[in-house]
């Protein structure tokens, strides 16, 4: 069963627990620094999957808190994923230093 947050009550919870992502930023930073992961980008990555796992919380299965640790650290493992970080779908995982050419992207569209 989802919880029943209301917007605002939502909103409250992932204030909250902001400090939360901070946390585990910390706590990976070394990861952060070995996959060239840029603060910003990982902290908003996190706090959208803050607001997901807010929303998405059944009561029934734990507590919050445990439930936004392995949320948030779930997603960071996901950042430094090339697919994400490059924004290719069809990616393999352990794509580095890929470079396209904006050339190749028209001609791609083009076809």
């Amino acid at each position: 069963m989802k919880n029943n947050y209301s917007f605002d009550e939502r909103n409250r919870i992932v204030e909250e627990n902001l400090y939360r992502i901070d946390a585990v930023i910390r706590r990976n930073h070394g990861l952060m620094r070995a996959a060239h992961l840029d603060y910003d980008d990982v902290y908003q990555q996190l706090a959208i999957r803050l607001i997901r796992c807010v929303e998405g919380f059944d009561p029934e299965k734990g507590k919050l808190d445990q439930h936004i640790y392995a949320q948030l650290q779930y997603e960071l493992l996901n950042c430094k994923d090339s697919r994400s970080r490059y924004g290719f779908t069809g990616a393999p995982r352990d794509l580095r230093g890929a470079v396209v050419s904006l050339d190749g992207c028209h001609e791609l569209a083009a076809a």
